[in-house]
């Protein structure tokens, strides 16, 4: 770092297995990719293109290499995945993640039905290919479904089980859903639940809002898992980590 301060939380290393912060890139072009990442690169660890972003995004393949030349997993959002697989072309899916030397793959069932027992199949398929992020949480989107924790917790096991290498617990990009409420409020009975079952260093947490990120790492510690983080957030982020943010400034002081 820049200066000498004591009291700062230590960070876990690159290329790290917890800590993570997973950035959502919404449709960057390459020089803004160079851009961000001559900057926030030590404080990125997985880039999301989010939703269907990489069927529609220029120079594609330039892009993913600039993520990979800094040794920065990339992978398509988990959308996209449902995309494909809804016009049954679940081999072209394969092709396209092998064609851009995609090794992070996320398997979601946010906007298609998939019985679960197929889901941990395809889970289980895609982690013989590559790092499998598996998403919970998004049938909570329309309301009318809540899913308790012990359902969670369930399906959590499950998926990790049927070889996830991650859990990313869901928000969306509004961070409205799944672990909030529609203030975007913490669900805290869940998480605390969940936590009694499921170790926080598999679980990546979707805080796409200051507030949220802040809990968590009050709760879990500067090296919590946190997800859904905008490109421009990421400097702002890694400073409220280690208690150089006001939100954040008396975690680490010991009550002074």
């Amino acid at each position: 770092m820049n200066f000498n301060l004591e009291k700062i939380p230590a960070r876990t290393q690159q290329p790290r297995a917890y800590g993570l912060t997973m950035v959502t890139d919404k449709g960057l072009s390459p020089q803004d990719t160079k851009d961000f990442l001559s900057v926030a690169a030590p404080h990125v660890d997985i880039v999301k293109l989010a939703f269907g972003t990489a069927y529609v995004t220029p120079n594609l393949g330039e892009k993913i290499k600039i993520y990979q030349s800094y040794n920065i997993p990339v992978y398509f959002g988990g959308l996209l995945f449902e995309a494909f697989l809804v016009r049954n072309q679940y081999e072209d899916y394969i092709r396209a993640i092998k064609e851009y030397n995609i090794n992070y793959i996320e398997v979601s069932d946010g906007s298609i039905e998939i019985p679960h027992a197929e889901k941990c199949g395809y889970i289980e398929k895609l982690s013989k290919l590559g790092t499998v992020l598996s998403e919970v949480g998004s049938k909570d989107k329309d309301r009318q479904h809540i899913t308790p924790p012990y359902k969670w917790i369930e399906l959590m096991k499950a998926e990790m089980s049927a070889g996830a290498q991650y859990i990313i617990a869901e928000a969306r990009e509004s961070g409205t859903v799944g672990l909030y409420r529609d203030s975007g409020e913490v669900r805290e009975g869940l998480v605390q639940e969940i936590l009694t079952q499921i170790s926080h260093e598999k679980i990546i947490w979707e805080a796409p809002l200051k507030s949220q990120q802040l809990y968590f790492l009050d709760l879990i510690g500067c090296n919590a898992n946190l997800g859904n983080i905008s490109s421009h957030e990421v400097i702002a982020l890694e400073a409220m980590r280690i208690g150089l943010r006001g939100d954040s400034f008396h975690f680490y002081l010991g009550g002074e």
